[in-house]
C-alpha cells in the first residue's frame, strides 16, 4: 500500500515566501503522516490569476534555478518522498505552466499543460513535452495539469504509458449549471477517467477567490476503481487528506475479467469520423 496525500490551499497571489513556507508546513506534516507522495496544486507558488504575460514571467522561475524547485527538492530528498507541484516555468523568452516532480534522489520531471485554459493562452505556451510516466520505486507516475482532465486522450495516453498514479495540480473553478448537491463536474470527470483506464488519480486543487475568480477545492483521491479513497475535500477550506492505494492491485485489476481490458479493447480502425446516417 502507498499512501498519497493531496495538499488543499489558498495561495497567496505573488507572494512566493508566503506560499514556500505554507507549502513546506503542509509537506512536512504530510510527511509525519506516512505520505509517499505529496501534490500541490496548479501554479501553487505564486497563484493563477495573472494581469499580465509581464506579471505571469516576473513571477515564474527557471526549473532548478529558483526558489519553488529548490524548496521541493530539498523536502523530497529529506523526507524521501515524491512531491508534484505546479509553477510556471520559464524557459528562455517562453513560459509554460508546468508540474515538477521530485524524489528522494533529486528533480526527476518537468509536465508541461497540453490544453490551455481561458487567458492562460495570453501567457503561456502550449506543453511541448507530452504527458511523461516516470518509473520510480513504488510505481509508474505520470502528471496533468487541471483542464488536461476534460480530454480522455490525456488519461489514455498516461495509461498507455503505463501509469500507475497520475498525478493533477489544478484550479477548478465553478462550471455552469451545476445544482445545489450535486458533485463538481471535476470531480465526476476525475472518477470517471480513473474508472475507465483503471489508474490511480491524485488531484490537488485550490481555495479561495483571487482577483474575482472563485476556486472549488474539492480535492480528491481515486483508485483504479473511479471510486474516492480519500475526499472530495471541503469546497472552501485548507487541508490535506490522505488516502492508501494499492498499485500493485491497480495492475492485476486492468483486465475486467476473462474478455475485457478497457485498454486493449480499443477499435482504432473504427474510430474515424464517418458520414451520418441518411446524409
Amino acid at each position: 500500500m502507498i499512501r498519497l496525500a493531496v495538499v488543499q490551499y489558498e495561495p497567496e497571489f505573488g507572494n512566493i515566501k508566503t506560499n514556500l513556507h505554507a507549502m513546506e508546513t503542509a509537506i512536512r506534516a504530510a510527511a509525519a503522516d506516512g505520505a509517499a507522495v505529496v501534490v500541490l496544486p496548479e501554479l501553487s507558488n505564486s497563484g493563477y490569476m495573472f494581469a499580465s504575460r509581464d506579471e505571469a514571467f516576473s513571477l515564474s522561475e527557471v526549473v532548478g534555478e529558483g526558489p519553488a524547485t529548490a524548496l521541493w527538492k530539498a523536502l523530497a530528498q529529506e523526507l524521501h518522498l515524491y512531491i508534484v507541484a505546479g509553477l510556471t516555468e520559464r524557459v528562455d523568452a517562453s513560459l509554460y505552466n508546468a508540474a515538477i516532480l521530485h524524489g528522494p534522489d533529486g528533480y526527476l520531471a518537468t509536465y508541461r499543460k497540453v490544453h490551455l485554459w481561458d487567458e492562460e493562452a495570453l501567457y503561456f505556451e502550449p506543453g511541448n513535452l507530452g504527458f511523461p510516466v516516470v518509473t520510480t520505486p513504488i510505481g509508474r507516475l505520470g502528471m496533468m495539469i487541471c483542464y488536461d482532465g476534460w480530454f480522455p486522450e490525456s488519461y489514455r495516453s498516461l495509461a498507455l504509458g503505463g501509469v500507475d498514479i497520475v498525478c493533477v495540480p489544478t484550479n477548478w473553478v465553478p462550471i455552469p449549471g451545476q445544482q445545489p448537491g450535486q458533485p463538481g463536474m471535476a470531480t465526476i470527470l476525475t472518477m470517471a477517467n480513473a474508472h475507465s483506464n483503471g489508474v490511480i488519480v491524485a488531484a490537488a486543487d485550490r481555495v479561495g477567490t483571487e482577483r474575482g475568480q472563485e476556486f472549488i477545492g474539492q480535492s480528491l483521491i481515486v483508485d483504479h476503481t473511479g471510486w474516492p479513497v480519500a475526499g472530495p475535500a471541503s469546497l472552501d477550506g485548507s487541508e490535506i487528506i490522505l488516502g492508501d492505494v494499492d498499485v500493485a492491485e491497480a495492475r492485476r485489476s486492468r483486465a475486467w475479467g476473462a474478455f475485457n481490458n478497457p485498454v486493449k479493447d480499443r477499435r482504432l480502425e473504427a474510430y474515424g469520423v464517418g458520414a451520418a446516417i441518411g446524409a
